[in-house]
C-alpha cells in the first residue's frame, strides 16, 4: 500500500497536484492558497521559516481516496463497512521509516504549521491523530486540533469521548503520541466512532496493511507516517481557539488541556500535512468514516444500499441514505437507524435505490415528487446534537432533528413514481 509521500509523488507525476513554485508564508498565505485550490492536491516544497515541505488537499475528494485505495467509488462504502466489521491486528516492526530521525530539541516554529485565518487563536496543527494507550482498554486513535502556544507546548481540543476517558482513568495526565502525514487508511480510522476499547488501527489494517513501530514511551504508531511526536497531556489549562469548525464557522474559546511535547520523529525529507479547516479534505476525512456506521445501523432494519454525508451539510449534519424498500415503514425505520448510527446527525433524507445519493438534483427530485410533508416528515425535538452546529444550544448542544422519507410507496396510487427511461444513444455517431 502506498504511503502519504508516495501518493503525493504519484499525483505530481499524473499532473493531478499543483506544485508551488516559490516559497510561501505559513501565516495566512499557505491556508489561503489551499482554500483557493480546494479540491485540488497541493505540494509546497518550501514554506518560509520552515525546515520541511508541506502538502494539503491531498484527500479532498472521494475520487482521490479511491485512487489511493485502487477501487471504484461504488466500492468505497462497502470496503469501509467491511473494514469496520472485520478488524485485524497490525504488524509490529522493530524499525521503520518514521524512525530515520529523532530529536528532543523541540521547536514547533520550525515546522510548516499554518496560521490559517485572521481570527484564529494561533498556529494550528490540524491533521494530528493522537495515539493513546490504556492498560485495560488498549489503544485509541482520534483527531484533535492543536493550537501552538510555545516551542514545545500545544493546547488540544478534547471532547468528552475516548481520549478524555483515558485521561481521567490515568488521573488527569497521560503520556501519548501523535502522528502527522498518515496514509489514508489511518486517517479514516482515526475519525471512526468506534466503541470504547476497540482499536481503530485494526480497522485501518483491514482497509490496507499497517506496519507499526514502538516509540520510546512504549506507544505503537504507524511506521510510514511522516512525523510522530511524544508528549504528555498535563492538567494545565489554557484558552483554545478561536478556530474554524467543520461548518466553516468559528468555534468558541474554551479552557483545554496543554500537552508538552518531549520528542519528535520524522522521515528523511518529511512532508507536513496541512488540513484546511472547513475545507473539502476536512469534510471528507471527518464525514466519510461515519457513513459505514450509518450503513450498519440502517442495514439492521432494512436493506441499505448507499450513504452520503453531504458536503452542503458540512459532511457531518446532513445525510442521504438509499434503501431497497420492501415494507411501507422501511423509510421511517431507516430514519431512526441513521440517527442511531451518527449521533451528531441533524437532518436525514431516505431515498429509494434508483436515486443517486451523490447527486443533489436527484435527491431534490425525490423530495419534490415522492414527499407529502404531513406524512413523510418526522421531527425529533430536544435531541442531543453536535457541538459543531452553531444553531444548537451552545451549552447543552440540544437541537431538533428531522427525517424525510422520500421513498415511493410500494403500491402506486394515482400517477406513476418512476422516472421515464430513454434509449441510450452514442452521440458521436450523429454529431
Amino acid at each position: 500500500m502506498k504511503t502519504f509521500r508516495e501518493f503525493i509523488e504519484e499525483l505530481k507525476e499524473k499532473n493531478k497536484a499543483k506544485v508551488v513554485k516559490k516559497p510561501i508564508s505559513k501565516h495566512l498565505d499557505l491556508a489561503g492558497l489551499l482554500h483557493a485550490l480546494d479540491g485540488t492536491p497541493v505540494y509546497v516544497p518550501k514554506v518560509e521559516g520552515s525546515d520541511f515541505a508541506a502538502a494539503g488537499n491531498v484527500f479532498s475528494t472521494r475520487e482521490l481516496i479511491c485512487d489511493y485505495l485502487g477501487i471504484t467509488k461504488e466500492l468505497l462504502i462497502p470496503k469501509l463497512v467491511h473494514s469496520l466489521n472485520n478488524p485485524t491486528k497490525p504488524k509490529l516492526n522493530k524499525d521503520g521509516p518514521l524512525l530515520e530521525n529523532v530529536t528532543t530539541d523541540i521547536d514547533l516554529s520550525r515546522l510548516p504549521i499554518a496560521f490559517h485565518a485572521e481570527k484564529d487563536g494561533g498556529p494550528y496543527i490540524s491533521s494530528a491523530i493522537v495515539v493513546a494507550h490504556d492498560k485495560e482498554l488498549g489503544r485509541n486513535l482520534s483527531f484533535h486540533r492543536m493550537m501552538v502556544i510555545g516551542k514545545e507546548r500545544v493546547v488540544l481540543r478534547i471532547l468528552h469521548r475516548h481520549l478524555d476517558e483515558f485521561i481521567k482513568r490515568a488521573g488527569g495526565e497521560l503520556d501519548v503520541a501523535f502522528v502527522v502525514g498518515a496514509p489514508i487508511h489511518v486517517l479514516l480510522a482515526g475519525a471512526i466512532s468506534a466503541k470504547l476499547g476497540q482499536d481503530e488501527l485494526e480497522f485501518a489494517n483491514t482497509l490496507a496493511p499497517v506496519n507499526t513501530v514502538k516509540l520510546s514511551n512504549g506507544i505503537e504508531v504507524p511506521a510510514d507516517c511522516e512525523f510522530a511526536f511524544e508528549g504528555r497531556i498535563t492538567k494545565e489549562l489554557h484558552d483554545e481557539g478561536p478556530f474554524i469548525d467543520l461548518t466553516e464557522t468559528y468555534d468558541i474559546v474554551r479552557k483545554q488541556q496543554v500537552m508538552k511535547i518531549t520528542k519528535m520523529y520524522h522521515r528523511n525529507n518529511a512532508i507536513w500535512h496541512v488540513l484546511l479547516p472547513g475545507g473539502l479534505e476536512h469534510k471528507v476525512l471527518m464525514g466519510m468514516p461515519r457513513e459505514p456506521t450509518i450503513f450498519n445501523e440502517v442495514n439492521k432494519v432494512c436493506e441499505c444500499r448507499q450513504v452520503n454525508l453531504t458536503p452542503g451539510g458540512c459532511s457531518w449534519l446532513h445525510a442521504v441514505v438509499s434503501i431497497k424498500k420492501k415494507n411501507e415503514d422501511d423509510g421511517r425505520k431507516a430514519i431512526d437507524a441513521a440517527f442511531a448510527g451518527h449521533k451528531s446527525l441533524k437532518h436525514v433524507v431516505i431515498v429509494d435505490d434508483d436515486i443517486d445519493v451523490d447527486n443533489p438534483a436527484e435527491i431534490e427530485w425525490a423530495i419534490a415528487t415522492r414527499v407529502q410533508a404531513n406524512k413523510s416528515l418526522f421531527i425529533k425535538e430536544k435531541q442531543t446534537g453536535s457541538s459543531l452546529d452553531p444553531s444548537a444550544d451552545p451549552h447543552t448542544y440540544v437541537t431538533s432533528k428531522m427525517g424525510i422519507d422520500a421513498t415511493k410507496p410500494l403500491v402506486a396510487h394515482g400517477k406513476n413514481f418512476e422516472k421515464a427511461s430513454w434509449k441510450k444513444i452514442n452521440t458521436a455517431e450523429y454529431l
